[in-house]
């Protein structure tokens, strides 16, 4: 998908809500669990219920390789759906690949060729060799680690390195990659303070923003330093909305909660 697309449907929607497909068995409506396969019924459902809302949903592939072959099965049914049914999403792997470049090759493949996923995370640990065969495909994204919500962020991300932290010069490094302008970066929303010196360094990227809500991020603040001349910001939420109900009116329920964020996001744009 090209970014212009994603843009035009933001405005559209007047949102810029990224919801992440995490789907835990155990936490799913127990009435799902007779359907042959529940994990994309609950999918499905919550997809119907918010696709007006929403502009991208992000399946974090670790909670479909949990379950073996059925649940891969479960992640290729689910970006099917969502291509066939509603092709103006941004979909995102959520995967955090990283490998050496022939490996990275075949994770692209997997992803944006056999799964036709628009995007996936990745990883830059390894460097520029193992980033650049994901930029090398046409009209396909690659999101990458930049400053993560999590607490062990502060063992390596933040660390002074020549000056400044570590994770500003990963990205100002990477804005020298060949394909850089099909990087988008993955930046957490209880960080948003940084958000202003982020934004020096890439002015004109999307950033995918996990942690508001839930982990106590702040839309608000995300919004003042993080929005761009092209809206910029893919705000994601998870649990907030895929388990806001956990009766047989769930995906209502997860319709309710994507519209809150989505009124929220209307006001800023």
């Amino acid at each position: 998908m090209q970014i212009e697309k994603l843009v035009s449907e933001i405005k559209r929607k007047k949102s810029f809500l990224c919801i992440g497909l995490d789907v835990d068995v155990n936490k799913i409506p127990q009435h799902l669990l007779k359907e042959e396969d529940p994990i994309f019924e609950f999918n499905k459902q919550i997809i119907d219920a918010t696709h007006h809302l929403a502009v991208s949903y992000k399946p974090n592939t670790a909670f479909y390789e949990a379950y073996g072959v059925k649940g891969w099965q479960s992640l290729e049914k689910t970006i099917t759906y969502l291509n066939e049914n509603y092709p103006e999403i941004f979909t995102i792997a959520d995967a955090k690949r990283g490998d050496i470049g022939n490996t990275s090759t075949m994770y692209a493949k997997a992803f944006f060729e056999d799964l036709g996923f628009d995007s996936v995370t990745v990883a830059p640990y390894m460097g520029s060799d193992s980033v650049e065969p994901f930029l090398a495909f046409e009209d396909k994204h690659t999101i990458m680690l930049a400053l993560t919500s999590n607490q062990g962020a502060f063992d390596f991300q933040t660390l002074d390195t020549e000056g400044k932290p570590l994770y500003q010069n990963v990205l100002k490094t990477s804005t020298t990659w060949k394909n850089s302008k099909n990087l988008m970066y993955v930046v957490g929303a209880t960080k948003d303070e940084y958000f202003a010196e982020i934004r020096k360094i890439i002015p004109d990227s999307f950033l995918l923003v996990p942690g508001v809500g839930a982990q106590g991020g702040s839309l608000a603040g995300v919004c003042k330093h993080g929005l761009n001349d092209q809206i910029g910001l893919l705000i994601n939420s998870s649990r907030g909305i895929i388990y806001a109900g956990n009766g047989e009116d769930f995906a209502q329920k997860a319709q309710e909660a994507a519209l809150k964020l989505q009124q929220e996001m209307s006001i800023y744009l």
